[in-house]
């Protein structure tokens, strides 16, 4: 019997799952994809109308897994005049370069579409549905039951061998909740809608970013002379736009720095020292940061000796970490890491703390599975944010563009600090902020703070959670503390009443509990890896279960 397999969600998951299964695979199965959307294979961070135009991707040719080609091989198969469509100068080509979010969604929906190709040439059944909404998911003795919806409206079940849930992130489609209150700052073509006014954005890096950039192409221009500078040129009738960006610290990202790929191997704090700690079933979190602090001393000595490393606990590194940013004015900062970034990108030379802070999130993020409450509350207050800022800086464009809009008075940064308060319930609608003793009202305000770990709750297949499947890894934990669903390394749910490698959970908001880290596109990639070696096994053992055909009328 043809093994079925089914994925839910055709972005860039599925995507390189999919790759590494059909590397992976030597016997014929049955593939169906369902997609929500009018089309399958660029993921909504990527696809038209749900980002604009002007928004940038963080994340450099270089890092992007390759597929059936890399992203600089297919960039230089385009056509000129596809390139510009798409915002990428032809002639700046190169492997350390950003590009255009919908430049990314072209090249995955491109590599999707010979994924497929080369799926149907190696025997596999392919069937790919697109604008049909997966709505619930059950899991029985001999498969797992899906209940879709068809662009008709009409609910039909169909039952496969494995399922993959790769739903990515969860956001509302209508972003405006409440009257000039948006909960996310997609789709970017809502943003559009907001008249040139006083907006507060809540969020200072990348996706406040997209935000401001969004709502700047609305009512102006971004200009560059012929030496490379930008400035911004407001529209005719855009005087009284300005934005206000806010965060914590009331710090922007700084930006992306030369560091050598793929990465150094580190000496002191390694994933087998991490392994070892896990292994003597003690708290985690100091031993750790000992470790950490070992590694960042080796690498940089003058740097250690600067931030009063060696004496540090973890809440005085955090806070040093952050001091200098804090007490300098935050577009005064911006400039000058910028033009020390392009120094180095010009020198090729790599900034010793830098990199080794880089290269130790992922390590590091092998223990949060297993932190105690307490140690999990320390972790994400004091030592995550430190792990976040450095590896998500963002490209020398983005900071250029946050530069001019504070040149050309249209931006400000506010430091809230902790006791700030939000009243989103206003009948003259917008935000009333009160922080620092001081209220701002905005007309307007976005949440742009990225994707939060999400309960089981929010999990949108319910009768996985009525079955006991879905459920959260801390019962009973806050919302602010969410630790995500319960899952193991192989990204099965915990659970006694699911056959084994029948359903794999890879929706990034329930992920983020176990793994912090979750950077998009390189996640994909590894998570796909994990995935698709399961997927190879069970297909070679060719252990068809699915009673129903596949593709349901």
């Amino acid at each position: 019997m043809t093994l079925k397999i089914a994925f839910v969600g055709a972005g860039p998951t599925t995507i390189y799952t999919l790759h590494a299964l059909l590397n992976r695979s030597t016997r014929p199965f049955a593939l169906t994809v369902f997609e929500a959307q009018p089309t399958a294979g660029r993921g909504t961070p990527y696809r038209p109308g749900w980002n604009d135009p002007a928004m940038l991707s963080n994340i450099a040719s270089i890092e992007i897994p390759p597929l059936e080609e890399t992203l600089l091989d297919w960039l230089h198969a385009q056509a000129p005049s596809r390139l510009v469509v798409l915002g990428v100068d032809p002639n700046a080509i190169g492997e350390r370069a950003f590009y255009p979010r919908l430049a990314l969604g072209e090249f995955f929906y491109d590599q999707f579409e010979a994924l497929l190709e080369r799926a149907r040439t190696q025997g596999i059944t392919v069937d790919v549905r697109t604008r049909c909404r997966v709505v619930d998911a059950v899991s029985e003795p001999g498969a797992m039951c899906l209940s879709v919806r068809s662009r008709n409206g009409e609910t039909s079940e169909v039952r496969f061998d494995h399922v993959v849930l790769a739903t990515g992130h969860q956001w509302p489609e209508d972003p405006q909740v409440r009257p000039g209150y948006f909960l996310s700052p997609w789709p970017a073509t809502a943003l559009a809608a907001i008249p040139p006014c006083k907006i507060g954005i809540r969020g200072t890096s990348l996706s406040a970013i997209d935000a401001a950039v969004a709502l700047a192409v609305a009512n102006g221009d971004f200009v560059e002379d012929g030496d490379g500078a930008l400035t911004y040129a407001p529209a005719a009738g855009a005087d009284g736009f300005q934005m206000t960006m806010m965060s914590r610290k009331g710090l922007l990202p700084e930006a992306d720095f030369f560091a050598p790929l793929p990465y150094e191997p580190l000496a002191i704090c390694t994933p087998e020292a991490m392994e070892k700690l896990i292994a003597a079933d003690g708290l985690l979190l100091e031993p750790a940061f000992a470790l950490f602090k070992q590694e960042l001393i080796a690498a940089d000595p003058d740097y250690a000796a600067e931030t009063g490393l060696a004496e540090a606990e973890l809440e005085d590194y955090c806070e040093r970490y952050f001091a200098d940013r804090a007490d300098t004015d935050p577009f005064v900062w911006a400039e000058t890491n910028l033009a020390e970034a392009t120094r180095n990108f010009a020198d090729e030379h790599t900034v010793p703390w830098r990199y080794a802070i880089l290269r130790m999130h992922e390590v590091l993020a092998l223990i949060v599975p297993h932190l105690d409450a307490e140690e999990y509350r320390r972790f994400a207050r004091h030592f995550k944010p430190v792990f976040v800022d450095d590896y998500a800086t963002v490209p020398h464009e983005s900071i250029k563009r946050m530069l001019a809009l504070h040149r050309a008075g249209k931006l400000d940064v506010m430091a809230i600090g902790d006791d700030y308060r939000i009243d989103s319930y206003r009948t003259e609608g917008g935000v009333a902020l009160t922080a620092n003793g001081e209220r701002h009202d905005f007309p307007f305000f976005i949440e742009a703070t990225g994707q939060r770990p999400l309960q089981a709750k929010a999990f949108p297949f319910p009768s996985l959670l009525d079955q006991g499947i879905v459920r959260d890894a801390q019962p009973g934990a806050a919302p602010s503390a969410s630790r995500g669903i319960a899952i193991d390394d192989q990204f099965h749910p915990l659970s006694d009443d699911i056959p084994e490698d029948q359903l794999f959970c890879l929706s990034l908001p329930f992920l983020l509990g176990r793994h912090p880290f979750i950077q998009g596109i390189t996640s994909s990639h590894e998570m796909g890896l994990v995935v698709a070696e399961q997927l190879a096994a069970v297909i070679e053992r060719g252990c068809g279960q699915a009673d129903e055909p596949a593709v349901a009328a």
